[in-house]
């Protein structure tokens, strides 16, 4: 029984340190850290060798922001 909450114990460890190195290069720490609990230390191998993804400038329209205007604004005194 022992040896079973050390190797749970270890596969959480590399879940945790997975789900750091996931975001260090620009990739989803939730879904690496789960992808770590089923797959382990496969899940390093594939962090460590695949290539970052180029950074994207983030849009407003993501953050709940700007939104496109209406280009012709209609006041509320002129008639349709």
């Amino acid at each position: 029984m022992d040896d079973y909450v050390s190797t749970g114990t270890f596969w959480f460890m590399v879940a945790l340190i997975n789900a750091g190195l996931a975001e260090q290069k620009n990739r989803s720490r939730w879904i690496w850290f789960l992808l770590s609990l089923l797959l382990g230390p496969i899940a390093t191998i594939l962090i460590v060798v695949r290539r970052a993804p180029e950074p994207v400038e983030p849009s407003m329209t993501h953050r709940g922001g700007w939104k496109n205007p209406d280009p012709h604004p209609r006041s509320l005194g002129e008639p349709m």
